[in-house]
């Protein structure tokens, strides 16, 4: 139907209008007996509200299939979403682990490194005192 979906409803407006002012204007030209043509003019009617139940009917059909597709399509996308949060929140935890790993290695290599500087600086101290 319409790309923007407010094509629908002025469709079938226009049809109905189109089809009863077509019937009305036919059977009002034609030369009738008034009884013919009340039986006529409700047959018309008849007909074309049918033809505009049947009508109405393939279009609820063809929306309902519509809203299905898109709410399936909508689960299907927001199950992805939630699978590459999941996926973005493991990563995360890695990369911070790694880096938890990675600060406790230089805190231990910064806490031995300082405490040879002092031992070295103790020795130094020493040897500064023997000599004077």
């Amino acid at each position: 139907m319409a790309e923007n979906g407010n094509d629908g409803g002025g469709f079938l407006r226009g049809f109905l209008i189109g089809g009863v002012l077509g019937a009305i204007a036919g059977l009002l030209f034609a030369p009738k007996s008034g009884k013919e043509l009340r039986s006529e003019l409700k047959q018309k009617g008849n007909e074309v509200l049918g033809e505009a139940k049947e009508f109405y009917s393939e279009a609820q059909v063809k929306a309902k299939g519509i809203l299905d597709d898109a709410q399936r399509r909508a689960e299907e996308l927001k199950k992805e979403a939630n699978l590459q949060l999941a996926e973005a929140r493991l990563k995360a935890k890695e990369v911070i682990d790694e880096a938890k790993a990675g600060a406790k290695k230089v805190k231990g290599a910064v806490e031995v490194g300082l405490e040879a500087a002092k031992q070295e600086f103790s020795k130094g101290a020493k040897k500064d005192e023997t000599k004077a």
